[in-house]
């Protein structure tokens, strides 16, 4: 079934059940990926049987068999009440840029490795999945990040990010010279092999392998982690969410360099050129089981101790 067989209601409304919190679910997954494949089938079939409006991601849904309904994931955004993202947290990542433009709730089963924002276990995800539906669920905003290439005072490219963005080099890992401005004011030049600027959710990816700080989901702030400076002195440091960053590129760096978001997109930057940063007015609306705790999380996933006593 394609999209022009798929009959649009309004959010929030259903011909059937008026009392349903979410009545167009999309589900969201890894292509050519067996597991994923497997938990997306038993999804579809568990709320397709229970009266659930359905849509698949269209590059999924060829694997899944005939007769479902697919979408992008624009359109998805736009039917969609709930989105349900199977495999890692590069899955989230992705299907999180897209979908943070329409205010979709999100959540994830884990079919990744840590899995720091999806939380529903791949092989019995019912259970939890039943409470979510019926209300039983905490809800949590993380921001994004907007991040612009700018050229001879001109935007030459754009893009959101979730986790983080990083300014580095194109292709081969070399130092790089840029300085670096935080709301028009100077901070200090820099010598390094890049520049990570992240969210309190990214903290816990590319900025602590770097060795920045973990900052609690609930902060309004961001860190600025240096990779691999030149000088010893140079430490990562926390600034309020509403400031704005400014790398400039040296016009002496002798190749070009580039600015990822979350490591998928890649802004191509030339020497001169100013990147700015900033927090984006699109928020992601995160959805957890009830009970959910984010130091439960970070306990199971970094290997930290449990309680003494």
């Amino acid at each position: 079934m394609g999209i022009n067989s798929y009959v649009s209601r309004p959010k929030g409304r259903t011909n059937t059940n008026m009392t349903k919190l979410f009545n167009t679910i999309g589900l969201i997954g890894k292509p050519h990926h067996q597991g994923t494949n497997q938990t997306l089938r038993r999804l579809h079939h568990w709320l397709s049987v229970q009266g659930f409006n359905v849509i698949v991601e269209e590059r999924v849904s060829a694997e899944l068999g005939a007769d479902i309904c697919s979408m992008d994931l624009l359109e998805m955004g736009e039917h969609c009440d709930l989105a349900i993202v199977v495999g890692g947290d590069g899955n989230m990542l992705g299907a999180a840029r897209v979908l943070a433009r329409f205010d979709v709730a999100v959540i994830g089963v884990n079919r990744g490795n840590l899995g720091f924002l999806t939380d529903l276990p791949p092989d019995n995800f019912e259970d939890a999945l039943s409470k979510v539906l019926d209300g039983e669920f905490e809800t949590e905003h993380r921001f994004l990040l907007e991040a612009e290439v700018h050229r001879h005072g001109k935007i030459t490219s754009s893009n959101t990010a979730v986790n983080e963005a990083v300014l580095h080099p194109g292709k081969i890992a070399h130092m790089i010279q840029f300085e670096v401005y935080i709301d028009e004011q100077f901070m200090y030049s820099q010598r390094a092999d890049g520049m990570i600027v992240s969210t309190p959710t990214g903290s816990t990816a590319y900025s602590l392998s770097a060795g920045g700080s973990i900052l609690t989901p609930n902060l309004q702030a961001l860190i600025l982690v240096p990779m691999f400076p030149h000088t010893l002195s140079c430490r990562p440091i926390v600034v309020d969410a509403c400031s704005t960053i400014k790398l400039v590129v040296s016009p002496n760096n002798g190749e070009n360099l580039e600015v990822s978001c979350d490591g998928h997109v890649h802004l191509a930057v030339l020497p001169g050129d100013e990147i700015f940063i900033r927090r984006s007015n699109e928020r992601l609306r995160l959805i957890h089981p009830k009970g959910h705790n984010y130091f439960h999380v970070l306990r199971n996933k970094l290997g930290w101790g449990s309680k003494l006593f």
